[in-house]
């Protein structure tokens, strides 16, 4: 589980009595979707003709642009979910990469899930490299992600990854 046991309002949407923008709400769910499609090539390359996860990444650019509703776009979200189960046993690359997917599809329903797809992703590149090169392939993908955040939500997201780290299996620190 990803998600804190309480929610920060933070990442509630301001009509639901949180503080969190639609502007602000579809740059997560944006920088999410980016995060994800950054190690869909690990799935991709283990499924090639499974197109769940990726039509999950292009749900959430559909939803930041009025394209379909936020229940599609979380129906994409378990599409994907599926996908890396599906996949468990043939790649723990291809698992995570499916789950970040589907995390960042999902943003659209809970902006918090922005989160997932970021920690997903960095486990993706974790478990494609040998484990001697884990580390430095997590703090790649960390920067990789961080240099990419808009700087309008860059602060909202590293204190994010601050308070919410060890939940995220300590990828961000």
């Amino acid at each position: 589980m990803i998600l804190p046991k309480i929610r920060d309002k933070r990442f509630i949407t301001l009509r639901r009595g949180g503080t969190l923008s639609d502007a602000h709400h579809h740059l997560l769910a944006i920088w999410a979707a980016e995060c994800a499609a950054h190690v869909l090539h690990y799935f991709e390359d283990a499924c090639p003709e499974d197109d769940r996860p990726r039509r999950a990444i292009e749900a959430a650019y559909a939803w930041v642009n009025g394209e379909i509703k936020m229940m599609r776009a979380r129906d994409f979200a378990g599409a994907a979910q599926d996908a890396a189960r599906e996949v468990k046993n043939i790649s723990e690359a291809a698992r995570m990469a499916a789950l970040s997917a589907g995390q960042a599809a999902v943003v659209a329903h809970v902006a918090a899930h922005e989160l997932g797809a970021a920690a997903y992703a960095i486990r993706a590149v974790m478990e494609a490299v040998p484990k001697k090169e884990r580390e430095a392939a997590r703090q790649q993908e960390c920067k990789w992600q961080r240099d990419r955040l808009p700087e309008t939500i860059g602060e909202l997201v590293l204190d994010d990854q601050r308070l919410r780290n060890d939940i995220c299996w300590f990828v961000f620190s």
